[in-house]
């Protein structure tokens, strides 16, 4: 199976993709591994080039998404003029949605009881035809080996094709990562809030604030203790770094 070709950004590799892709890829993975995607945003690049484990996580990725916004204008200016997002909530809606296509099983692993009694509520509604086959809340404390092993088996047991994982980045991230040899022929897609998002216990940005890249501020206005340090840090340093990424591409073309 090839999977889509990446590019870097500030630094990190980012696939030049689309929705279409990451299912039909998806739908073609190798059976005697795992197939990871990270959905990649404005602080998860950041983080990661703070973070050489994160990094590498990200980079091992067969598949990192243009999640954010800024991330996706970088794609553009870069390699690929018509790159679109693949952004975590929409992603995991339309392969509920397309679930007669694609004939996959699902497994929901984060978040809290509570978040993933109404995700399963809401994913029933929009897609019906959805095969959620398990679900699991892990505890917010590093879990033992016992533990882990435990939950892993449940995984396997239950038949599921995809492993959607809501834990937050870089928790998420690195989790993937750490695990990837136990769960050959499963796809796990670490898209966070998308959990939330779905299942209605956390609002998403207008389509035009996501469109002009300002969901960052909708969130900061939601929850500006928790993100006013990742949004002061994060978004200027990555413009000045993408700036300078695009001037030096530009400078290396030749004349024509």
């Amino acid at each position: 199976m090839t999977f889509p070709d990446k590019a870097p950004v500030v630094g990190i590799p980012i696939s030049v993709t689309s929705y279409d892709e990451v299912l039909d890829a998806l739908s073609n993975r190798p059976e005697d591994r795992a197939t990871i995607v990270a959905v990649c945003n404005v602080h998860s690049v950041m983080s990661a080039r703070r973070e050489t484990a994160l990094a590498e996580a990200i980079g091992a990725a067969e598949i990192a998404t243009p999640d954010g916004v800024p991330i996706v204008w970088g794609l553009r200016a870069l390699v690929r003029r018509d790159q679109e997002r693949v952004y975590g909530p929409e992603l995991m809606r339309r392969a509920m949605v397309e679930s007669d296509r694609l004939g996959w099983a699902h497994y929901l692993y984060g978040s809290t009881p509570e978040t993933l009694q109404q995700l399963q509520e809401a994913i029933a509604e929009i897609a019906p035809e959805a095969n959620i086959v398990g679900s699991f809340s892990p505890p917010f404390r590093p879990m033992d080996e016992a533990e882990t092993d435990e939950s892993l088996e449940a995984i396997r047991n239950s038949g599921a094709d995809v492993v959607w994982v809501g834990l937050g980045m870089p928790k998420q991230e690195l989790w993937m990562d750490s695990i990837r040899e136990d769960l050959p022929g499963v796809a796990m897609l670490g898209v966070g809030a998308a959990f939330d998002f779905l299942a209605g216990t956390k609002k998403q940005a207008p389509a035009w604030m996501q469109k002009a890249g300002l969901e960052w501020l909708f969130r900061l206005i939601q929850e500006p203790r928790r993100l006013w340090r990742r949004y002061v840090w994060n978004n200027p340093a990555y413009a000045v770094l993408l700036l300078m990424q695009v001037m030096r591409s530009k400078l290396r073309r030749p004349s024509s």
